[in-house]
């Protein structure tokens, strides 16, 4: 079994690092829980996609995939998403975010084979997380279990 991740929308930093001894409340955030997709390499390759900008200057924001919390030995922690990302997938169409689940199924990050379809689907739910966020002024975090 590999890494949990919960992707969700929180006021600021210190709300979301208070997620950390359990996944995020649905009650309290806008939660998606995708499983697998990993916030620093995958989601990375993503937004580098998205914006048409280098991968190099996506992992060089300072919130991307910044740790919130010691995991510890509890094997969880709580790391922050861009803006950049937030607002690139706010204000992706569903033809564009189609589009964009091609070349990132066929990434390095899902070894050439991610099947673009599911992809694609889990760009439309993440798409509607950052509407969301960004129209609360809300920023994106990412909830992770071993």
């Amino acid at each position: 079994m590999g890494n949990l991740y919960d992707y969700f929308a929180a006021a600021d930093d210190h709300s979301a690092a208070m997620t950390l001894e359990h996944s995020p409340d649905p009650e309290r955030f806008e939660v998606l829980d995708v499983g697998g997709i990993d916030p620093a390499v995958q989601l990375a390759t993503l937004e580098a996609l998205l914006r048409e900008v280098g991968y190099e200057q996506v992992v060089a924001d300072p919130r991307q995939c910044s740790l919130l919390s010691d995991p510890g030995d509890k094997g969880r922690w709580v790391v922050t998403l861009t803006d950049t990302l937030r607002d690139a997938l706010a204000e992706a169409g569903a033809d564009h975010l189609a589009r964009t689940a091609i070349p990132w199924s066929q990434s390095e990050e899902f070894y050439g084979g991610g099947d673009a379809e599911l992809l694609g689907d889990f760009l439309i739910r993440f798409a509607r997380l950052a509407r969301t966020a960004r129209e609360r002024s809300h920023h994106l975090y990412c909830w992770m279990s071993l």
